[in-house]
């Protein structure tokens, strides 16, 4: 069983590592290329989970949480234009809201997984990232959190702009909140066709095999 779900932490893996490198890189004003591979993070968890059940769901997350880690450290040891590429406050609030939203998902669609196929999957993964969305920016960013690292000069993302350019004011990492909200919401609809395409075949592998 253990062999079964290797792919899983491998796959796990691949989406950490590749959302690290492309956070570095803008796609338009609000967000940065890795908002749009992390989101598949909350794929294979629901993929296993649905296929292996939670405790090779919970190995899956663990696993990637340990690579997100190692990968904060890396990117303390690198230096930018403004610094090191990864702050303390990056580091804490990316592990936290990794680990704490992923074990929210993996819990979710353990209670919702004798419902209607697409329920669990997509329940899970949009209170999930809902909550890893909240905890990063407000961890990463929020002028009340300066305490965490005082010596981090975050004041360009409390500057107060209209959110999304038209909206009401508030700190600029607001904007990029909700940018980065919703495309993993998108993504989460979207995600419900690979999920039903690679759960139907793993299922139809596992029953050969067994």
């Amino acid at each position: 069983m253990t062999r079964s779900y290797l792919p899983g932490v491998f796959a796990m893996a691949a989406v950490v590592v590749a959302s690290n490198i492309l956070v570095q890189f803008l796609f338009g004003q609000w967000l940065t290329w890795g908002a749009f591979t992390y989101p598949i993070a909350f794929l294979v968890t629901d993929i296993t989970n649905r296929v292996y059940g939670t405790g090779p769901a919970r190995k899956v997350v663990f696993a990637g949480f340990i690579v997100g880690v190692i990968c904060s450290l890396i990117g303390t040891q690198i230096m930018g234009e403004f610094g090191p590429l990864v702050t303390l406050r990056i580091a804490i609030g990316s592990g936290l809201a990794f680990l704490t939203a992923q074990l929210l998902d993996v819990s979710i669609f353990a209670a919702l997984r004798n419902g209607a196929w697409w329920r669990a999957p997509l329940a899970s993964t949009l209170i999930g990232a809902s909550v890893d969305t909240a905890l990063f920016f407000s961890i990463a960013f929020s002028a009340t959190l300066t305490w965490i690292e005082p010596g981090n000069d975050v004041s360009w993302a409390g500057e107060m702009l209209p959110i999304l350019g038209s909206g009401p004011v508030a700190p600029l990492w607001v904007s990029l909140a909700v940018a980065d909200w919703g495309v993993k919401i998108g993504l989460a609809l979207l995600a419900l066709v690979p999920f039903r395409l690679i759960v139907g075949r793993l299922l139809r592998k596992e029953a050969t095999a067994g």
